[in-house]
């Protein structure tokens, strides 16, 4: 199949971002980036415009890291409690997840944090205060703390702080 230079115009995932000069296929560029005006032909006379649409790209990127590390600093004074039911035994129902977790960040913090930009191996299904990993920007990361309690109103378990 052939293929075909294009110039993105705005960042796409999985591809690249603006400014970029990619090879795609001749029909991802005839059917989906072009008619989208998500790209353009990579012609010699686009190839000069290039350097306008890369001013713009290391605009964003610095704004999108400025806001990374002011959403940084907010999740490293928030402090987050949530509740676990917990049966005969202190055996846990349910867990507390990354969806959980992100949940109550946007909550309390107002920020839009997705579930996948937590960094979680597993469930959380102790109680206990953990610190969670957060993908803010790939060269940005945070962590915020988690106090997992009973529902019955007991604390967290011997191991907090």
């Amino acid at each position: 199949m052939a293929t075909v230079e294009v110039i993105l115009k705005q960042k796409i995932e999985g591809l690249g971002a603006e400014a970029d000069v990619v090879k795609v296929k001749r029909g991802f560029a005839r059917n989906f980036l072009l008619p989208q005006d998500r790209a353009y032909e990579a012609t010699k006379a686009n190839r000069r415009h290039v350097k306008h649409l890369q001013e713009l790209r290391s605009k964003r990127e610095a704004d999108e890291v400025a806001e990374a590390e002011v959403a940084a600093g907010k999740l490293k004074k928030l402090r987050l409690s949530i509740v676990l039911s917990l049966g005969q035994g202190g055996k846990a129902f349910g867990s507390v997840t990354t969806a959980d977790i992100a949940a109550l960040i946007n909550e309390k913090s107002k920020l839009n944090i997705d579930r996948h930009q937590l960094v979680l191996d597993a469930p959380i299904k102790t109680l206990g205060s953990y610190d969670i990993p957060v993908k803010l920007h790939p060269s940005v990361e945070a962590s915020v703390t988690v106090r997992v309690i009973s529902s019955d109103g007991e604390g967290a378990a011997p191991d907090e702080d």
